[in-house]
């Protein structure tokens, strides 16, 4: 799309543990960008049916008791709620990414549905690597996961809270061109004054850094955790002490780092809407393109397996995977040879 155009982060609170109804307020969310005329929209990590915050509050025999409602609210690809979510954004002709747990099997994973303009699906990827606790609910994702998609707006891609702290996986997505960024947040109110690496500044300044590296926009949108929540998580002064109501900065930021837009208040719902144009970014790819002229593969390179990793394949594509792998590696010792022959 050529020509400036409206975005927008969403910092809101899910209805917690309830799949249908955070569903419909998503819609309800949609529906408002659609009026102001927002052509993409970002939700933040795991929104839909909201962040499992009990596996930080106390210990895994307390946190069994939303195991099963957890489990029954997450959301399958193909369902009813997947498609009233589809057919929001094609009713507003706009893109919308937005953070679920997604369920599929026996399992949850930490899901970015991103859906086009006219209802399609643009991508569904999942978080190679949940972090810390998080390994307690959800699995992994793989290397087909970290994909940045051509759209009508430009080249889109998304990723989930630290995973922006991860410099591999961010180079992997500078490395497909990617122009528009969304940054999947949960809650900035977890442990506050007690680990600054869980904070705003930290966080929020990965989102900006990631602009700047990357040289695109990033749409940061960032969850609150509301007043429902926290009584039904905090019933002891210690829990009351480890989360806190709000927590949502949701931000923009453009190629240069700089941010975009007015930010809401930490406690308030809403969307963070602005315009940005994709020309822009030339200037800054002018200055430091990290996987362009300001890269040096002759000293460092990434090695990247974009291939899904299913957990069963058919034999025969099995046999011809390894055959094609040991192919591969003989011909790089052949190359080496004929470097060192050199």
């Amino acid at each position: 799309m050529s020509g400036p155009f409206k975005v927008a982060a969403v910092q809101a609170a899910p209805v917690f543990l309830d799949l249908d109804a955070t569903v419909e307020k998503a819609v309800a969310l949609i529906d408002d960008a659609g009026k102001q005329g927002v052509k993409l929209i970002a939700f933040p990590e795991t929104w839909v049916p909201g962040y499992p915050w009990w596996i930080w509050l106390g210990a895994p025999a307390w946190g069994m008791q939303f195991v099963g409602r957890y489990f029954e609210n997450a959301i399958e690809a193909g369902s009813p709620q997947d498609e009233a979510l589809a057919a929001a954004a094609k009713r507003n002709g706009m893109q919308v990414v937005i953070g679920v747990s997604e369920r599929a099997g026996g399992s949850l994973y930490m899901g970015q549905w991103h859906y086009g303009a006219h209802g399609e699906i643009i991508s569904r990827r999942r978080k190679l690597k949940p972090t810390h606790v998080e390994r307690t609910v959800f699995g992994e994702g793989d290397g087909s996961d970290m994909i940045v998609s051509e759209t009508n707006l430009g080249r889109v891609g998304a990723l989930c809270c630290w995973e922006h702290l991860q410099p591999l996986t961010k180079y992997a997505m500078y490395a497909q061109n990617e122009q528009i960024h969304i940054a999947s947040w949960p809650s900035f109110s977890l442990y506050r004054g007690a680990a600054y690496a869980l904070g705003p500044e930290l966080n929020t300044s990965a989102s900006q850094m990631y602009a700047a590296e990357g040289q695109c926009f990033v749409i940061a949108s960032c969850a609150t955790v509301s007043e429902e929540m926290f009584e039904l998580l905090c019933d002891t002064p210690d829990k009351q002490q480890f989360l806190q109501p709000g927590g949502g900065y949701a931000r923009i930021f453009a190629p240069d780092g700089s941010p975009v837009g007015e930010p809401l208040g930490e406690k308030e719902e809403g969307l963070l809407v602005a315009e940005i144009d994709l020309s822009t970014i030339a200037y800054a790819k002018a200055a430091a393109d990290p996987v362009g002229h300001y890269s040096r593969p002759d000293v460092f390179r990434l090695m990247f397996n974009q291939n899904p990793n299913p957990v069963v394949m058919p034999f025969d594509e099995g046999i011809a995977l390894a055959t094609e792998y040991k192919s591969a590696v003989q011909e790089e010792g052949r190359q080496e040879a004929d470097d060192v022959s050199e």
